[in-house]
C-alpha cells in the first residue's frame, strides 16, 4: 500500500523564550514592531512537514515514499529517515541550494513566532509523481503537504489527472495563498487537514461555508490543540476525539504532523474514522512531549497501554495487530 508524502524537508532551529510574547506588544504600535527576544535554549533538529509525516508513518510500519527537494547537506538526514523506515529514493537533490531551514521561537504560553527559508524546496516543482509510481507501484494515497506553492499545485493536479486519492494539507501556505489557489488545492481531496485558525482562514479566502467545504472533500479533520480533534463528513454527525493527556512538558512543534501520520496510518489499516483519529491523537501526544519533531518513538507495549487508558481496552485491541 504505497503512500507518497510530498512536502517540505527542512532543518529546524527551535528556541524557547521564558516569557510571553504578548507582554512585549505595545498597544497602538503594532504597525511599527521592532522586537528582539532573549531566548534561553536553542536546539537543532530534523524537520519539515513532509519529512515529519513520513517519519511518523515509518515508525508505524507503512514504509512511506518521501517526495521533496533537498540540498547537498542532506546525507545525514537521509540516513536517519532511511533507518526509520522511510523510502527517500524519490527525493530530489539540488546542486545549488541548501536544504530548507525553519527557525521557531516558542514562549511560555506555547505561542510561536517562526520564519522559513525555502532553499532547495523551490525545486520541488520539478518533481513528477508518475516516476514514483513507476518505481514503487500504484499509489494508494498521496499526501500533498505544505511545500513550494508551485509544487503543491502541480502535485494536486497530477493526482486528479492520474486518479490518485490525495490528502490536502495546505497548512502554513494558507496564509499567503489566494482563494483561487486554495480552491484548487482542496477540491476533490479524500481528506483535508486544518487547525482551527486555518479552517477559518480557508473559509474567509474562498468564501465557502463549512458545508460548501464538506461538499468538496471526503473528510475534514480539524485539530484543536488541547480540545482534541473534530472530524466532519457531509451528511454525517461530527466525530470529536479528545487530545491524549500529556505527562511531560510540551513542545508543540510537529504535533500536527504526527497526528496526520497516525490518522493516515489508521485509515490505511482499515480502521474507522474515529479509531484512526484516536491513533493520530496518541501519536501527536508522543511527539509533543519531546523537543524536536522526529525525536519521539512509539514502543508498542507502552504506547498501547497509554492508548487504552485514553480510549479503552477495545480500542487498544483493534490497533494492536497493526503496530510494528
Amino acid at each position: 500500500m504505497p503512500v507518497a508524502v510530498t512536502g517540505s524537508i527542512a532543518t529546524d532551529h527551535l528556541m524557547t523564550f521564558p516569557g510571553r510574547f504578548t507582554e512585549q506588544f505595545v498597544e497602538g504600535q503594532m504597525e511599527n514592531v521592532s522586537l528582539s527576544f532573549l531566548v534561553d535554549d536553542l536546539v537543532q533538529h530534523r524537520g519539515g512537514a513532509g519529512a515529519n509525516m513520513a517519519y511518523g508513518l515509518g515508525l508505524l510500519g507503512l514504509a512511506p515514499v518521501l517526495v521533496g527537494a533537498v540540498g547537498n547537506d542532506f546525507a545525514d538526514y537521509d540516513a536517519w529517515l532511511t533507518r526509520h523506515g522511510v523510502d527517500t529514493r524519490s527525493v530530489h537533490w539540488s546542486e545549488l541550494k541548501h536544504t530548507a531551514r525553519f527557525v521557531c521561537t516558542t514562549d511560555q504560553a506555547n505561542n510561536q513566532i517562526a520564519s522559513f527559508y525555502s532553499g532547495a524546496m523551490a525545486e520541488a516543482a520539478r518533481i513528477e509523481l508518475a516516476p514514483v509510481e513507476a518505481r514503487v507501484g500504484a499509489l494508494d494515497l498521496v499526501v500533498v503537504g505544505p511545500n513550494d506553492p508551485t509544487a503543491m499545485v502541480r502535485h494536486t493536479e497530477e493526482c486528479r489527472e492520474r486518479g490518485y486519492a490525495f490528502v490536502a494539507d495546505p497548512s502554513q501556505q494558507l496564509a499567503w495563498a489566494d482563494g483561487s489557489m486554495i480552491m484548487d488545492l482542496v477540491s476533490g481531496a479524500d481528506t483535508l487537514f486544518t487547525n482551527e485558525y486555518e479552517a477559518a482562514l480557508l473559509m474567509q479566502k474562498t468564501g465557502w461555508t463549512a458545508d460548501e467545504v464538506l461538499a468538496r472533500v471526503g473528510t475534514w479533520v480539524t485539530t484543536r490543540a488541547a480540545d482534541g480533534v473534530l472530524v466532519q463528513r457531509a451528511g454525517e454527525e461530527p466525530i470529536e476525539v479528545i487530545a491524549v493527556p500529556e505527562t511531560k512538558p510540551v513542545e508543540p512543534t510537529g504535533g500536527g504532523d504526527a497526528l496526520r501520520a497516525g490518522f493516515i496510518a489508521g485509515r490505511m489499516w482499515g480502521l474507522t474514522l474515529e479509531r484512526a483519529t484516536q491513533l493520530g491523537s496518541a501519536v501527536a501526544t508522543a511527539a509533543v512531549e519531546v523537543v524536536g519533531t522526529q525525536e519521539y518513538d512509539l514502543p508498542k507495549e507502552s504506547f498501547l497501554e497509554r492508548f487504552g487508558e485514553a480510549f479503552g481496552a477495545e480500542a487498544a485491541a483493534e490497533v494492536a495487530p497493526h503496530l510494528p
